[in-house]
């Protein structure tokens, strides 16, 4: 007895389909090169021409580019889309900011409960490794290292929470908020003993992740994101008090001259 095969462009939407899923899933990450067509081929168990067709569909729906000679990659599309207009409303509308906190704090209050419980082996290997070089990162002087390290340890909880839209939610917040966390970092690491606490914070939630309590790595995470809060707002009033004393400087030389 004979079994049908799937018609091609059946078989083209599985493997579109399965696509998506790794894009949603966040193994395909926005700016992804996808592996060779043979290679990728090879890995689904498919046929090259399948495959071709199943990249065109996501290529149509906007979700791959292709670039001469470069290779196919994932586009922004699921973030961009969030990103670009809060980035606008946020220049123009300061008191936004605390709204978005407060949004963080519930995000990942919630991200680090659910992958608590969530979290499988492989998720916490990878959670001991960002932590490992979020923690090299403090010894240094390289803010970069350190926001990049910041924001890849927050990501991996999102995404060991294992909710699709917690895990690109979280990424897409973290475009929109990059300069609040450079901000902060930079505040933080002039005042060793506030750095140190930041530290303690993350190891916190990484802790309450790793012994499985919800409760404790959630209340971590409302701590972290509360003593964040706070902080913004100490470096906005600095900043303030900074700019005031210069004018005040700036009159006093102009009264000087004018004696």
């Amino acid at each position: 007895m004979s079994t049908l095969r799937p018609a091609a462009t059946r078989l083209a939407d599985t493997i579109a389909a399965e696509l998506e899923k790794r894009m949603l899933e966040g193994s395909l990450k926005p700016g992804d090169r996808l592996p060779a067509e043979r290679t990728l081929a090879l890995d689904m168990g498919v046929s090259r021409p399948c495959l071709r067709e199943a990249m065109q569909k996501l290529v149509s729906k906007g979700l791959l580019t292709t670039r001469h000679g470069g290779g196919t990659h994932v586009t922004d599309r699921l973030e961009a889309h969030f990103v670009d207009p809060w980035q606008d409303m946020l220049k123009d509308h300061p008191l936004l900011h605390r709204d978005l906190l407060e949004f963080r704090q519930m995000l990942e209050s919630q991200a680090a409960a659910l992958a608590a419980d969530r979290a499988t082996d492989a998720d916490l290997a990878r959670l001991d490794a960002v932590h490992a070089a979020l923690e090299a990162s403090y010894s240094g002087d390289d803010l970069a290292v350190c926001i990049d390290a910041d924001v890849a340890f927050h990501q991996a909880i999102a995404e060991a929470a294992h909710n699709v839209l917690i895990g690109h939610l979280t990424a897409s917040l973290m475009r929109v908020i990059h300069g609040h966390v450079a901000g902060n970092l930079e505040h933080l690491h002039a005042r060793p003993q506030r750095w140190n606490q930041l530290r303690a914070q993350h190891e916190a939630i990484w802790q309450a992740i790793r012994e499985r309590n919800p409760e404790e790595a959630a209340q971590a995470a409302r701590s972290h994101v509360e003593f964040v809060r706070q902080n913004i707002d100490d470096s906005a009033l600095a900043e303030q008090r900074r700019l005031s004393a210069l004018r005040r400087l700036g009159e006093g030389a102009d009264s000087a001259s004018g004696a």
